[in-house]
């Protein structure tokens, strides 16, 4: 069992990984996260990786990860989506009035206390039942809290059809751009 209780993203992702690379092939092995993006994000990295997301229990605010070890000739090597974007050129790009959309693929709750002006919310775990709301001609720049999430959220986009996708990094945890909040 792999505890990330009160860890946020990428940390169960990462320690995920690291002690998949640690199990034999066929061994199961449980994560535990309170982050509710964790959902999101061991389904889309074991789907990428070629390990097997066997399911999902939430438990009092607990969500008990299932995942298993694929043999090596069915893993695939992790990819990174090649087109990103700093946090200081995008608010250059925003400053000089460019036209794009910045999609924040965060958990609702992280996009309320702090967002890009402009910014639309649609959350990871919906983004493949929202893809309607994005037309493929546009331009986007797609951002999270660490550059993590938004990768992800960025290749799906770009296996959809979608040309022109930069992911922020570092995103929201380093952002020193206009900020706005729910009040």
């Amino acid at each position: 069992m792999l505890n990330c209780e009160g860890l946020a993203c990428p940390m169960p992702v990462v320690r995920t990984k690291k002690t998949m690379e640690e199990m034999k092939a066929g061994e199961v092995l449980e994560v535990r996260a309170t982050d509710n993006g964790s959902v999101a994000d061991l389904q889309s990295w074991a789907s990428r990786t070629g390990h097997q997301y066997i399911g999902m229990k939430e438990e009092g605010g607990v969500f008990r990860h299932f995942l298993r070890k694929s043999p090596e000739n069915e893993t695939k090597p992790e990819t990174k989506h090649p087109h990103v974007i700093g946090n200081e050129e995008l608010n250059r790009r925003m400053a000089d009035g460019a036209a794009f959309t910045i999609v924040d693929v965060r958990e609702p709750a992280e996009y309320s206390f702090h967002r890009i002006p402009g910014a639309i919310s649609i959350p990871l775990g919906e983004l493949e039942q929202k893809l309607d709301l994005l037309p493929k001609d546009g331009e986007y720049a797609v951002v999270c809290r660490t550059g993590t999430r938004s990768d992800l959220a960025c290749q799906l986009l770009a296996e959809r059809g979608y040309s022109a996708v930069r992911n922020v990094v570092p995103g929201m945890s380093a952002w020193e751009g206009p900020a706005e909040r729910d009040e």
